[in-house]
C-alpha cells in the first residue's frame, strides 16, 4: 500500500506564507510527477504546480505563478509548496498527488493525500 500524507496547511492573513508538505510512503519502487492540487467551495479541483522526476521541469498554475514554489527530495519521497504572498482567493483545500510505481514491473499509479486546509484572511 502506498500513502501520501499532507501537512503544513491552516490560517494565515493575507500577504502571508505557508509551506506545504507531503510525504509518500508505503511500497515504493519510484515516483514520477508529483503535484499539488487545491479545491475551493463550489469549485472544481485545480493544478496549482506539480514537478517531474526526471529534470525537475515544473509547471504552474497562472495565478499561483511568482509567489509559489513547487520542490521535491527524493530521497525523503516529500514534495514541498512554498507559498508566499497569499491572497484570500488562494483558500481551499489542498491536495497533494503523485505517480508513483510500486515494482519496475508495474505501470505507474495516480495516488491522492487526504487534503490539508489552506485559509487566507483579507
Amino acid at each position: 500500500q502506498v500513502q501520501l500524507v499532507e501537512s503544513g496547511g491552516g490560517l494565515v492573513q493575507a500577504g502571508g506564507s505557508l509551506r506545504l508538505s507531503c510525504v509518500a510512503s508505503g511500497s515504493i519502487f519510484s515516483i514520477n510527477t508529483m503535484g499539488w492540487y487545491r479545491q475551493a467551495p463550489g469549485k472544481q479541483r485545480e493544478l496549482v504546480a506539480r514537478i517531474t522526476r526526471d529534470y525537475g521541469i515544473r509547471k504552474y498554475a497562472d495565478s499561483v505563478r511568482g509567489r509559489f514554489t513547487i520542490s521535491r527530495d527524493d530521497a525523503k519521497n516529500t514534495v514541498y509548496l512554498q507559498m508566499n504572498s497569499l491572497k484570500p482567493e488562494d483558500t481551499g483545500v489542498y491536495y497533494c498527488s503523485a505517480e508513483i510505481s510500486m515494482s519496475w514491473a508495474t505501470a505507474t499509479v495516480d495516488y491522492w493525500g487526504q487534503g490539508t486546509q489552506v485559509t487566507v484572511s483579507s
